[in-house]
């Protein structure tokens, strides 16, 4: 039954009893408040910090000890493995991260080799090797990593079924928590082997027969790391390197030397570096690269460049040093008319050639403004006699008439030999194409486009600057 106001009547001490009783339901009421506050603040946090672990494992946390975009490649770390993968890049890795290629900054290992965090909390690769033996199909191409104990297998970037495995089950005689290790396929080794490191001990496995010898390299320092690339052999250790035989671990040759220097690419070097051994000797890819009509190469990486001269004497200093405005970073370059045609994001640099190399008035003017085509351009070329600025962009190569006013980049044409050109010059015998380390030779613009197979493959660093290593 329902009373209203004006007719309650209190009892007597009842009024007591009430405040009392409601004082006791706000206290509860308040406790409750507190402690839902308190678990949504527990569960608020716990989701956050899953959250960030969560942005770690994808490259967005903060990394262990390097700030939040890793480890610096030129501050002179020690990397603790690196392999060439089965497309021919050089992973180089460091603590939970790992470097692609010779530039670029870190990324986290798991992004690329997910499994290895789901059965190791990555701390770090102890060593890596990619087992790539034509007599061994079965295991071709496999990338093989080693943590502590444990040796973990992958294929196209994937675990292969039954991995990890204890090391002694997959290569017995080879003892765990390893320094480095690299294949040696024959005849660079007598047989295909790998090669283990384990501070001064060096273990050479037979990958056919399993056997394992034991090996003194006397005259090489411990390495941390160790490479196979275009067929040598590389021992790193702290932030320098040694070229060594794999059959008797001998190094020949002034030893060691900066890995920054020719395994990075990094805007800054010391003192005592070697501007045309650094430039000449690098593994880093040319960003570009002409020859003026004088017969003079002109080959552009990172903020350095190498000059080339027609007498085979070569050159090397900062591109800021010589071609203020740009300051580093060339895209393209083409020589035409007495003039280096530098392309750079958007924009297009005209210098006179000879010393010094002055910026011709009114530039530097759009790409689209003077070639008649958006940017970004990967590589240029003219050929001799001619007045065609062949531009390639991409897949596809354009022809752009120097002559014609405006100017307007015409017959587009598709490249179906290399997914991506780096640079690309013309001379009397035809065109050269570089990708990567290596450059390839055409004796024509026609030959070059149209092409179906390969010519053949030749070195930058030996066979165009005459490197001994």
């Amino acid at each position: 039954m329902l009373v209203a106001a004006a007719d309650r009547v209190p009892l007597p001490g009842l009024s007591w009893s009430r405040g009392l009783l409601t004082m006791k339901l706000l206290t509860r009421i308040l406790c409750l408040c507190l402690a839902l506050a308190l678990s949504w603040a527990d569960h608020h946090e716990h989701a956050s910090g899953s959250s960030n672990h969560e942005d770690h494992a994808h490259g967005h946390g903060h990394a262990h000890g390097h700030g939040a975009e890793g480890p610096d490649r030129c501050k002179g770390i020690e990397m603790d493995a690196a392999v060439v993968t089965e497309e021919g890049v050089p992973y180089f890795f460091k603590g939970d991260h790992l470097f692609k290629g010779f530039h670029g900054k870190a990324e986290l290992s798991n992004a690329s080799f997910a499994e290895l965090d789901d059965h190791h909390h990555l701390g770090h690769v102890d060593a890596a090797f990619r087992m790539h033996f034509e007599d061994n199909p079965n295991e071709h191409d496999r990338i093989f990593f080693f943590l502590d104990n444990k040796v973990f297998s992958f294929y196209k970037h994937k675990l292969e079924e039954g991995y990890p495995k204890d090391i002694s089950q997959v290569f017995p005689g080879i003892p765990d928590h390893l320094d480095a290790a690299v294949e040696c396929p024959k005849p660079e080794c007598d047989e295909d082997s790998v090669i283990f490191f384990k501070k001064h001990e060096i273990y050479h496995f037979n990958v056919r027969n399993k056997t394992v010898y034991e090996k003194e390299f006397k005259t090489m320092p411990n390495c941390t790391s160790a490479l196979r690339f275009m067929e040598h052999y590389y021992c790193f250790h702290g932030h320098k390197f040694s070229k060594f035989d794999p059959k008797d671990g001998e190094v020949h040759g002034s030893y060691p030397k900066e890995a920054r220097d020719y395994f990075m690419r990094c805007s800054k070097f010391g003192d005592d570096s070697d501007h045309v051994e650094r430039e000449r000797c690098s593994r880093v890819h040319l960003d570009a690269i002409t020859s003026d009509d004088a017969g003079n190469i002109y080959a552009f990486r990172g903020h350095h460049f190498l000059q080339k001269f027609e007498n085979d004497t070569l050159r090397a200093d900062t591109i800021e040093q010589d071609f203020k405005e740009l300051h580093s970073e060339v895209d393209a370059v083409f020589s035409y008319e007495g003039h280096l045609h530098m392309i750079k994001d958007h924009e297009v640099f005209v210098y006179k050639t000879g010393e010094p190399h002055t910026l011709l008035e009114g530039y530097p003017k759009p790409v689209k403004e003077d070639l008649g085509i958006d940017g970004h351009i990967d590589a240029a070329f003219v050929c001799q006699d001619h007045h065609i600025a062949h531009i390639i962009k991409g897949h596809d190569i354009y022809d752009v008439e120097l002559k014609a006013t405006p100017r307007v980049a015409s017959n587009k044409r598709p490249i179906s030999l290399f997914k991506k050109v780096d640079a690309a010059m013309c001379g009397p015998g035809g065109v050269s194409v570089f990708v990567g380390n290596h450059y390839y030779h055409f004796a024509s613009t026609m030959l070059f486009v149209a092409g179906r197979a390969l010519p053949e493959q030749h070195r930058i660093s030996q066979e165009l600057f005459g490197c001994d290593h």
